[in-house]
């Protein structure tokens, strides 16, 4: 349950009906630690042939191109749902593999996508940009730290198509690195409404922020070292210039923002700044009843959805907020989300 943000500005809602009839969205949006962390999609809405190099806190990347380009921000949905996908299954109990066999409609539904003739083109383009991108680096997947190089995706095959020549079906087989930190459950739920941000770094500052929020109410960051960790080609004045009118536009699924002297961006949870009193803090006996509850869940997304539940029920009085949270997430479980 996220706050709501402003429309304006995003993209429409496009297939809400299909919520409650495609058992798609049962896996909850998810992405991974590392790619959340460091600059590895372009932010580029035309085809990006420049080598990236990036180096923080020791860790190394290289990111090279094909001549496609670089993957783009907007083909990491393909990942996303991936990602989704293998994290129901392993919360499900059920066998999962490196290699994914998807009906690329659920993907383009699943990512708010229009499911016209043309996006199925650009699907296509988005499955060999991600192939052919290759990544250098020492980034730790699932506690290992291996420098190797290696495409995001390992290889894909259309399946079967359609009389008209659309793809229907598509195999996708993840790269080990990825598939290694889905394993690990190194992985964050997303908003459903990122997949309605229009902008490519939106996209990208929100995956930062997620990242770094945690469970604190607020997180702040120098305008030179975001736009480092975003990836953006763009001057600092012009960055800056972008992230005043982010701040303007206030549509950022679950955090706003504010620029801060000292050239800092301060980011706040909306779930943790409406008026009135805040639920007591949670045991860590209750964060680990929740994780028993729901192996792979990202707990700390669940209580701030126990607290925004909370909050939109009317803020009532709580003689034992462990329990209240554990029935909670109890309830999330009976109902599969």
């Amino acid at each position: 349950m996220s706050n709501p943000v402003p429309a304006e500005g995003l993209l429409p809602d496009r297939h809400q009906a299909d919520f409650f009839v495609c058992d798609i969205f049962d896996a909850i949006p998810k992405d991974d630690l590392a790619t959340m962390e460091h600059p590895v999609f372009s932010l580029s809405t035309k085809p990006d042939r420049r080598i990236l190099n990036y180096t923080h806190n020791g860790t190394d990347i290289t990111v090279v191109p094909s001549m496609r380009g670089l993957a783009t921000i907007h083909d990491k949905d393909i990942l996303i749902f991936c990602i989704s996908q293998l994290m129901s299954a392993l919360n499900a109990g059920r066998a999962v593999g490196r290699t994914l066999t998807l009906r690329a409609y659920d993907m383009l539904v699943a990512t708010n996508r229009e499911t016209s003739g043309d996006a199925y083109r650009r699907l296509r383009e988005a499955f060999e940009r991600l192939a052919g991108t290759r990544i250098t680096t020492n980034l730790e997947t699932g506690g290992m730290e291996v420098t190797s190089g290696f495409g995001l995706i390992e290889n894909w095959e259309i399946v079967r198509r359609a009389r008209g020549g659309r793809m229907v079906s598509v195999k996708v087989t993840l790269s080990e690195w990825l598939y290694r930190a889905v394993l690990s459950k190194s992985v964050l739920t997303l908003s459903r409404d990122y997949f309605r941000l229009r902008k490519p770094l939106e996209r990208r500052i929100y995956e930062i922020v997620r990242k770094h929020c945690g469970r604190q109410p607020a997180w702040r960051i120098s305008v030179e070292l975001l736009l480092k960790k975003s990836g953006s080609a763009s001057p600092r004045r012009v960055f800056r210039k972008m992230l005043r009118d982010m701040i303007e536009a206030n549509h950022l699924p679950d955090y706003e923002m504010e620029e801060e002297a000292g050239d800092m961006i301060r980011f706040t949870r909306r779930t943790l700044i409406e008026d009135g009193p805040e639920a007591p803090p949670l045991s860590e006996q209750a964060i680990e009843a929740a994780r028993a509850i729901l192996p792979g869940a990202d707990v700390y997304a669940l209580e701030a959805d126990w607290r925004a539940f909370w909050a939109a029920s009317g803020r009532p009085k709580l003689r034992a907020a462990d329990a209240a949270f554990v029935g909670f997430v109890k309830m999330r479980a009976e109902k599969g989300d």
